[in-house]
This record gives structure tokens, C-alpha cells and sequence, in this order.
């Protein structure tokens, strides 16, 4: 009787339980069993691993053969277990040391022939390996700088099983033929796994970079809108942005993500390890260090937004988003379903799915853009009557976007019409993405000064209790905006949001603590009512 066992990774979300799988070899008529609540692609596995190992130069053991996934009670699901069984059963036929595998994960998929291919969710899986005390991990060569971003670990990249065998066996470590130049390498197509979510009209890597392409000074006017997105940007604020077709609404909400700051080594972990799960990590690329940015289309269903699907849920929008923008473009034409399940991760900071396979739990603080036009055609306005709607389309049109959900908008601007003479005039832009980035990183620092000790990074997260308690407004600086509440026009909770949001303006011009005029423009960002304040962070300074 021949007993081995390895170890292996099983994602739950963005979490990882990490599996030990035992091999055991029996006389009696030849067959393969694989216990321990496998799914279908890890119950074909069997065949997978018998043609790997053939193809190798490995011999197939001619005995009754079990292969269990411990604990046996949690889902197992995926093809990223191929390498660990595959080693577990070598080791069981003595073709390898048993005592060797016991303490080494094993992460990877099999060809036929015997190749390693990558599988989403490479740095999650092997963050929960680190977790559980492992030091040694295996993986697909070409996921193995994703690996590495784990500090403490050892990873050893594998292109074939071939070479696994050799490096266990201590013999020589045989070569693999080199792809061709000029033809794409068939190992990297498990990096970016289509299906997974990037079908809904999620982008969440181009429009991140710091593109020159996409810079501030090319929204002409709008100073109103350049104000809200900067304030937006520094304190992590959600924002919304009405008015009509063309007025800017779409270009200012691509330019903020290269106004954010750059990720920290933590939040980045954070970001790659959800991308990581839904397989949109771009090779070559491993570490996420911008905020990314996802704009789905507006007839995304809810699970593309929060997450779901059949089976084990996947991380939706509002993830992939986490720690950068989510841009709805044309928000009154989702469905109010999917618009009012981003109550609970815009409260939360995560998003809780529960499905019968299971709990997940997917992180996602993100900053929400809302963009939509004051009514069906678009031309509704104050100032003219170029619109046609009748007042009851244009009431039914606004009521698509429910008062729970504006509540949670700290930053609400109205867009104006670009005139002939902005779009003409020579000269007069406004400021540049670099200029404003400035900004709103010496304001992250002043806020980050001010928090540190505590479990929030922007002001956008600190409760209203704690506002009210530790971090106080000047005398009188509230005066205007608790009358507002009295008269019906501001919640409980609005008021703690111009308190917040008057924090962040404070952090932009420098003040030690808001004043009358930050609080004035944090009102004015939110009501939209004239408070006869300048608009222009800059002028203020």
C-alpha cells in the first residue's frame, strides 16, 4: 500500500481554504476515485492527470486508486488542484519522496501533455497559503511574478510536469521547447478568462493608467463639475452628474481615476487579488498600482454589478472597481433592482453574496460616479425651453434613481450646456490632471496625518458619530447646515455627509478645520443651491 499527500488552494470569493490531497494506492482492480465534493471540472481532472502523467515518461500505477480532498466538506471547484494530484499520486507510487510534497502547495492546471497551465486566482490562493504557515509553493511559470508578490514565500514557476517531476525527484530538470517567435504563447490564455465579467462592458485597467490622452484641461468650462470631481477624488466622495447630452459628463469621469492616488502596497494586494479571481488580469502585468476604473453598460443585469452567477458567486462590478471609480453612464436606465443593491455595498465597503453553494464575500469600497440627463430627451433645463417632454415623463424619468440611493451621493452637480464661445475661445483651458493630482495627494496626506491610528484612509469612511465626536467644524461652521436639517432639506445622514465632504475642502485649501466657506461649498456640492462661494478649489487657496 502506497499513501502520499500534498497540498492545494480552494477559493471561496477572494478567500482561500487551503486543501490537503492524499493519494492512496491499493491492490485490487485498477481505478481512479476522487472524493472530497469536487465539481465537474475538478471531477475531470482524473483524465487529465492519467494523460499528464503518461505523456511525462511517469507509469501509470495498475491499482486501485483514491485520491480525497481534505476537509471534504467544503466545495471544491476548478482545475487548479490538476498539479496537486497529480504529484500526490507520484508520490504514492513511490516515483517521488512522499516526505518531499507534504508542506508544498500546488497550484495548476494539466494538459494532455503534460504542460502547466494557470488558473484565475494565483496571488488569493497563494496569500491563504502564506496565511496557513506554508512557505513552499508551486505554480504555472507563467503566473509565477503574480506569486511572488506574497512576501515570505518561496515559489518555484513550473512550465511541465516533466520538469515538476525532476525538481522533486533531484535529477536533472529537462528543457522545453520554446514557443515560436511571433506566435502568442498558448500558456497565457488562462491569465485572461473570458465570460467571467468582462462581457458586461467592464473595463477596468485602460481607462486607470495615467494617460496622457485623457487630461483635465480638455473639459472646456464646467468649473462646477472640475470642483465636484476634485473634492470627489480627494476625499472619495460618490458623485453625480446630471445634465445634458455632450456637456462633459463621461470625459470628466474617465479623467478622475488618473487624479487618485497611486494604490499602497496593501490596497493593491487587495485590487490584484480580485482581478486575479475574475481572471481579467492582463499579463505581463501582475501587480494592480492604479485605481482601476469599470463602466458597465446600462443594461448590465444585478449579478454583473455586485457579483454572482451559477455555482460559486464571482466578484461583479462593484468589486472590480474596489479601491477605484465605478462610472454609470446613463444611470436611470439601469434597472432599479440592480441600482438598489449598491445600497448595501456603499454602506458596507463590501458586498455579501449568499448563494446555495455557498457565502461570498467580496470586498468593495469604491467611488461611485452617477451620470444621467435631466430627462428623456435631454434638454430639460432652468434657463431655457428647448425641451419637449411633458412634466409627467420628466418627473417618472427622475424617479428612477431612488432617494435611499441619492442619500448616499454626497456630491451632486449639475452640468451646464457648453456655449459656442467656451468651445471657440483660444487659450483659456483649465487646470491640468498633473496640477489637480497635486492637490488632491497633499490632501490625502493631510487627511491620512489626521486618521492615523484608526481604521479609515479617506474622509469619505469615517462615521458621523466619530465626526461629531473627535473632529469638529469651526464654531458656527455648521450653523447653515443644521438649519437645512430643521427645514426638511437635509437628513441625518446628508448632514453628516456636508460635514464630511467640508472636512475634504478644508484638506484642498489647507484649513486646520472646516470653516463657514467650506462648509458653505460642501453644501452648495450637494443641494445645488448658490451659496455665494467661489466654485474653483483654487480660488479658495
Amino acid at each position: 500500500m502506497g499513501f502520499a499527500r500534498t497540498c492545494s488552494v480552494a477559493l471561496v470569493g477572494v478567500e482561500g481554504v487551503v486543501v490537503e490531497v492524499q493519494a492512496d494506492l491499493e491492490p485490487g482492480v485498477a481505478a481512479f476515485t476522487l472524493v472530497g465534493l469536487p465539481d465537474k471540472s475538478l471531477s475531470e481532472s482524473r483524465e487529465r492527470v492519467r494523460a499528464a502523467m503518461v505523456n511525462s515518461g511517469a507509469e501509470w500505477p495498475q491499482k486501485k486508486l483514491t485520491v480525497g480532498l481534505s476537509p471534504a466538506s467544503v466545495p471544491k471547484a476548478g482545475s487548479g488542484f490538476d498539479l496537486a494530484v497529480a504529484c500526490a499520486v507520484l508520490g504514492a507510487a513511490e516515483r517521488i519522496d512522499p516526505r518531499v510534497l507534504a508542506d508544498i502547495v500546488m497550484i495548476g492546471e494539466l494538459g494532455l501533455d503534460g504542460r502547466v497551465r494557470p488558473v484565475r486566482g494565483i496571488l488569493p490562493a497563494v496569500l491563504a497559503a502564506a496565511d496557513a504557515g506554508y512557505e513552499q509553493v508551486v505554480v504555472p511559470e507563467c503566473a509565477a511574478a503574480e506569486a511572488s508578490l506574497v512576501p515570505g514565500v518561496s515559489v518555484l514557476g513550473v512550465r511541465s510536469l516533466r520538469q515538476l517531476i525532476a525538481v522533486l525527484a533531484d535529477e536533472p530538470v529537462p528543457d522545453e521547447e520554446p514557443e515560436e517567435q511571433g506566435r502568442p504563447d498558448p500558456l497565457l490564455a488562462g491569465l485572461r478568462v473570458p465570460g467571467t465579467g468582462a462581457a458586461t462592458g467592464m473595463h477596468s485597467m485602460s481607462a486607470a493608467q495615467h494617460d496622457l490622452g485623457h487630461d483635465l484641461a480638455d473639459v472646456v468650462g464646467q468649473i462646477s463639475a472640475r470642483t465636484a470631481v476634485e473634492v470627489a477624488a480627494a476625499g472619495g466622495h460618490h458623485l453625480f452628474l446630471e445634465g445634458p447630452p455632450g456637456a462633459g459628463k463621461t470625459m470628466l469621469a474617465e479623467r478622475l481615476p488618473a487624479i487618485l492616488p497611486r494604490l499602497g502596497s496593501d490596497e493593491s494586494l487587495e485590487v490584484t487579488a480580485v482581478h486575479s479571481v475574475a481572471g481579467l488580469l492582463p499579463p505581463g502585468k501582475p501587480l494592480i498600482d492604479v485605481a482601476p476604473y469599470c463602466a458597465p453598460h446600462h443594461s448590465a443585469t444585478m449579478q454583473s454589478l455586485v457579483g454572482g452567477g451559477p455555482g460559486i458567486a464571482r466578484p461583479g462590478a462593484v468589486s472590480l472597481s474596489h479601491r477605484g471609480v465605478l462610472f454609470l453612464d446613463e444611470t436611470p436606465e439601469f434597472s432599479g433592482q440592480a441600482l438598489d443593491a449598491l445600497r448595501q455595498p456603499l454602506e458596507a465597503g463590501h458586498v455579501v453574496i449568499a448563494r446555495s453553494a455557498g457565502v461570498v464575500r467580496f470586498p468593495a469600497k469604491f467611488l461611485m460616479v452617477l451620470a444621467a440627463n435631466p430627462c428623456p430627451c435631454g434638454r430639460f433645463s432652468r434657463t431655457d425651453d428647448l425641451c419637449e417632454c411633458p412634466p409627467s415623463a420628466i418627473r417618472r424619468y427622475q424617479a428612477r434613481l431612488s432617494g435611499p440611493l441619492l442619500d448616499r451621493v454626497d456630491l451632486r452637480v449639475e452640468v451646464d450646456r457648453v456655449t459656442r464661445a467656451q468651445l471657440t475661445e483660444r487659450g483659456a483651458r483649465g487646470e491640468s490632471t498633473a496640477t489637480v493630482a497635486d492637490r488632491v495627494h497633499a490632501a490625502r496626506e493631510r487627511a491620512s496625518a489626521r486618521l492615523a491610528g484608526t481604521p479609515w484612509l479617506t474622509n469619505s469612511e469615517v462615521p458621523g458619530r466619530e465626526l461629531r465626536s473627535r473632529w469638529y467644524a469651526a464654531p458656527g461652521a455648521m450653523d447653515e447646515a443644521e438649519r437645512n436639517l430643521e427645514r426638511g432639506l437635509l437628513t441625518a445622514r446628508g448632514l453628516d455627509r456636508v460635514l464630511r465632504v467640508a472636512w475634504t475642502v478644508a484638506d484642498l485649501v489647507g484649513h486646520d478645520r472646516p470653516d463657514a466657506t467650506d462648509v458653505a461649498l460642501a453644501l452648495q456640492l450637494r443641494t445645488g443651491v448658490p451659496r455665494g462661494v467661489p466654485m474653483a478649489i483654487g480660488a479658495l487657496t
